[in-house]
């Protein structure tokens, strides 16, 4: 018993060694290029086109002095939430409906499937004509390019389900909410949540696109979201230090939202552990 304590703790030690190694290492990346971001930037002193890490820093802590950052990254932020809801929704029961529903698949499934490829930002300038530069049109950007996730994600799960499972519940006499709630939805979750993941990536690349054809029509006075700032950050300014600065928020709170949606998944299925 004895030396089998002393390997187990031999074991654990080994491993919280080759833990701290591979902590190293994933600094060692994002450490070198700082370093070389520095370097260079030594080579363009005080130069309006060439951002430095310390100006990043100064800006980044100007821009939270004034409120703009904050600002800023709430209005992105509540954009995103309201595409991303009305993405999830949409995307989410319209997937699992033609997953579910093979002549549904059929009749929807090449619409879908060929405006899929095409970029949200090609529909900015009709979104513009049509719903002018605000909330709508920037709402309605983000919604679409989150809204392809969700659906094809939300189609893989439901046609992944076993059908013995739905078949057995209708047997034991299940009832469509139940049948629905207690098989086919649990069955179909872990597709939906990855595509929620999906999808949420998908929305911070449209909202700064976004929010970025819309920034003419925001002021110093009055600015809009992330992508609006860095607009007027260029136009006015050409300050690329603030611009930085902005991307590197944008960059934070996408992935602080990646890391949410990964802990529900792992929380709301344990029984899927692969993704």
């Amino acid at each position: 018993m004895a030396q089998a304590t002393v390997a187990q703790r031999t074991v654990a030690i080994n491993l919280s060694d080759f833990s701290g190694i591979r902590s190293v290492v994933r600094m060692a990346l994002p450490l070198s290029l700082l370093m070389l971001w520095h370097l260079l930037s030594l080579g363009w002193p005080r130069s309006p086109q060439f951002a430095t890490p310390l100006g990043v820093v100064r800006a980044f802590f100007e821009l939270w002095a004034k409120g703009h950052l904050q600002a800023g990254a709430l209005i992105s932020i509540e954009r995103i939430l309201a595409a991303f809801t009305l993405a999830g929704i949409l995307g989410g029961s319209l997937g699992l409906l033609m997953g579910y529903w093979p002549a549904l698949d059929g009749w929807l499934g090449p619409l879908v499937h060929t405006l899929r490829p095409i970029a949200p930002y090609a529909w900015i300038p009709l979104v513009i004509l049509w719903l002018g530069i605000g909330d709508a049109a920037v709402i309605s950007i983000v919604a679409y390019a989150a809204f392809f996730p969700m659906t094809v994600n939300a189609i893989t799960g439901a046609r992944n389900i076993d059908r013995n499972l739905i078949d057995t519940a209708r047997v034991l006499g299940a009832s469509p909410p139940t049948l629905f709630s207690r098989v086919f939805f649990p069955a179909a979750l872990p597709s939906l949540l990855v595509g929620a993941r999906l999808a949420m990536g998908s929305a911070w690349i449209a909202v700064v696109a976004a929010e970025l054809a819309s920034g003419s029509r925001a002021t110093q006075s009055a600015m809009g979201g992330l992508g609006q700032m860095m607009y007027i950050f260029y136009a006015y300014s050409i300050n690329l230090n603030y611009i930085v600065a902005c991307i590197i928020t944008v960059g934070v709170l996408a992935l602080v939202s990646d890391r949410l949606l990964h802990a529900l998944y792992r929380r709301l299925t344990p029984w899927a552990r692969g993704t």
